[in-house]
């Protein structure tokens, strides 16, 4: 049912603009007819088609690294940005807007002379090396919540870093750089998303590959090693599948905040299982699903304005979050459950 429902929602989306254009062309477009007119398919094809995929991919890899991180800590308040991945990716673009000159031109079209490659590649370089450091760091580190606590604090180093860095930036570069922090699925082109969805595709075939590992962790590292697990390279293994996962949705869309933390919690309590076998898939098909009904959100219809997918995300989300979890006793035991 999530399946059809996370179809059917995609088609919604694609269907879903500023410009209306008939759900029945929008169908015959995407199953390879030629449209009425040409400019629906130019719309579809070009704009939100690759928008729909983006918001699909996105909240499936974010839904999944939220459960790795919930797994692996043991924590119902850890997300994909609880090492300070989101964090990094900020500072690589907050240090790319201080050193690029000119504040003619738009932030995305001109950053770096390297038009959007430029904003992806600063905020990769920034979320690859805070993931370096929390890699180097739990090297010497035994406790998974002392790794968290580490990871929290680089975090917040990081955004002091990016306060500072925004001083010194021009008005308007510092103005359209919080628009990037707000999120955005509408942005990515054909060219993006053959970087990015086998990057997420990795990670989330990880994610699946390391269900029994995640199994495991649920009563705890000292209960896993008695199983024979090697514990530091599972939590390697999901520090890393969490960080490529969380790395690429925020290189071409921004820090997506909400989806990684609240979507487990969401699947828990509609499953009743905290099974890594069922969670796993299941958390995909509503991360992609809770995504695409946000984006379809961010845009209403016949409407030129994109509101802010964060405000869209927290704003409509949480009360539906809060709704479940208060009704599921179930959803009150944890994550351990």
């Amino acid at each position: 049912m999530l399946a059809v429902a996370t179809v059917a929602l995609f088609v919604l989306t694609v269907a879903t603009g500023s410009y209306q254009v008939p759900l029945a062309e929008v169908v015959r477009v995407l199953t390879g007819g030629e449209g009425a007119d040409p400019r629906w398919a130019v719309i579809v094809h070009e704009v939100r088609l690759p928008r729909a995929v983006t918001a699909a991919a996105v909240g499936a890899a974010l839904a999944v690294a939220g459960v790795q991180m919930q797994t692996l800590f043991r924590n119902a308040l850890a997300d994909p940005f609880s090492l300070g991945v989101s964090s990094g990716a900020s500072m690589g673009v907050a240090a790319v807007v201080v050193t690029t000159g000119g504040a003619a031109g738009s932030f995305t079209g001109d950053l770096a002379g390297l038009g959007r490659l430029g904003v992806v590649l600063a905020a990769s370089l920034g979320a690859g090396c805070v993931l370096a450091l929390v890699l180097l760091l739990s090297r010497w580190v035994r406790s998974a919540v002392t790794l968290l606590v580490i990871g929290v604090m680089i975090g917040s180093a990081a955004t002091a870093v990016v306060s500072v860095l925004l001083v010194y930036a021009r008005p308007e570069r510092a103005q359209q750089f919080v628009v990037w922090g707000l999120g955005s699925f509408g942005a990515t082109t054909w060219p993006d998303l053959a970087v990015m969805l086998p990057v997420i595709g990795a990670g989330l075939g990880a994610a699946l590959l390391t269900t029994k590992r995640l199994n495991a962790l649920l009563l705890g590292e000292d209960y896993a090693r008695t199983m024979g697990l090697n514990v530091r390279r599972s939590r390697d293994l999901a520090l890393l599948g969490t960080s490529l996962l969380a790395g690429a949705a925020t290189a071409f869309c921004g820090p997506v905040a909400f989806l990684g933390l609240a979507v487990p919690h969401l699947t828990r309590v509609v499953l009743g299982t905290s099974d890594h076998r069922v969670l796993v898939p299941a958390s995909m098909l509503a991360g992609s699903f809770l995504a695409l009904a946000c984006a379809l959100l961010s845009q209403p219809p016949g409407m030129d304005a994109v509101l802010p997918l964060n405000a869209i995300t927290s704003l409509f989300g949480a009360p539906v979050v809060i709704t479940f979890l208060v009704r599921s006793r179930r959803g009150l035991r944890g994550v351990t459950s």
